[in-house]
């Protein structure tokens, strides 16, 4: 992209500031001498060539300039309009040299804002058509058990009674899986503050633990919790609260009638691990590097209410408090999630 206005506007200044420099240096020498002599046409060749030669020079490091200023223009459309990769910088010194450093930086920016925007909107998609496909199957439930009570079809009592359980048990599945994914959408977006402080450990793991007691009891589960009771963590506790309540649920979940599910904690003066171990059906290999997907469930047949986004929620609230979450499994025998935190 080239413009030749200020070229053309440094041209007509020069050559009017020429002309009456020469038109009054003509003067003074005719004033002088009274008349034109061959030492005041000296005078004006010589001027004249001097001018020249400086128009030379300063029109060269002028347009050096432009030119470089163009380049840059030239730069910013093609990586903005094509969406090109960035090209290698180009040191110069100088003001034009801080002119290229700040561009670059400029634009170092820009491709970043491009590309977490588009990663935004990648997100956005991949968030709406996740709910829109499971919310598809029980909305299509919950019209057929509407359809079959309103139209008055099912006439036992106990199976009208039953339609309503299920119903309810459908809505709840709605409701859990629309605010986990919100509540994904926020922590993934950057939008959730965690507010990280020094937090007793001992406590937050005996709520956990009486968060799933409905469940352990029902299936007669025992959870035991070892950790000191002066062991400290610098985390948000609420969040923290939530992540070990839904591992305790997956535990509990993939856990038989009777087993126990245990709480651990390891501290050292480097990092706090905290472990969820269970006895139950395990993970097979294959199987391990997808459990933190959304959706995913490795056994379908395992609580099927289940919505299979309790894992993924888990592993955004742990990272988002700069923690770290991996699993440990053997198909049969044990899984154990694995919390980490550097002190």
């Amino acid at each position: 992209m080239r413009s030749d206005f200020e070229r053309s506007k440094f041209r007509i200044i020069y050559a009017a500031a020429s002309v009456v420099f020469l038109f009054i240096l003509t003067g003074i020498g005719y004033g002088m001498e009274g008349r034109l002599t061959w030492t005041v046409a000296v005078i004006l060749i010589t001027t004249v060539v001097f001018l020249l030669v400086l128009y030379r020079l300063m029109s060269h490091m002028l347009f050096s300039v432009y030119e470089d200023i163009e380049h840059i223009s030239e730069l910013m459309s093609d990586v903005m309009e094509e969406d090109m990769n960035l090209p290698p910088e180009e040191y110069k010194e100088g003001t034009v040299g801080i002119l290229y450093s700040n561009f670059y930086k400029l634009l170092y920016l820009l491709k970043d804002s491009q590309r977490r925007e588009r990663e935004e909107k990648i997100f956005l998609q991949d968030i709406i058509s996740d709910i829109s496909h499971q919310l598809k199957t029980p909305l299509s439930s919950l019209n057929v058990f509407i359809d079959l009570l309103l139209e008055d079809k099912v006439e036992d009592e106990g199976k009208r009674k039953q339609l309503l359980q299920e119903a309810q048990n459908q809505l709840s599945r709605m409701e859990w899986m629309v605010l986990s994914m919100l509540k994904l959408a926020r922590i993934e977006a950057g939008a959730v503050p965690f507010q990280r402080r020094n937090t007793p450990l001992y406590p937050l793991l005996a709520e956990a633990v009486q968060g799933v007691g409905y469940l352990t009891e029902k299936r007669e589960q025992s959870v035991t919790v070892e950790c000191a009771k002066d062991c400290m963590l610098m985390c948000d506790g609420d969040w923290l609260l939530e992540a070990l309540i839904n591992l305790l649920k997956n535990a509990s979940d993939y856990s038989k009638t009777g087993q126990t599910v245990r709480l651990e904690v390891e501290q050292t003066s480097m990092y706090t691990s905290i472990y969820v171990k269970d006895e139950g059906i395990g993970i097979p290999e294959r199987e391990i590097s997808n459990v933190f997907k959304r959706f995913y469930r490795v056994n379908q047949e395992v609580n099927p209410n289940s919505v299979g986004i309790g894992l993924s929620l888990t592993k955004s609230i742990i990272e988002g408090m700069q923690g770290s979450i991996r699993v440990k499994s053997e198909e049969g025998k044990y899984t154990w999630f694995i919390l980490s935190f550097v002190n």
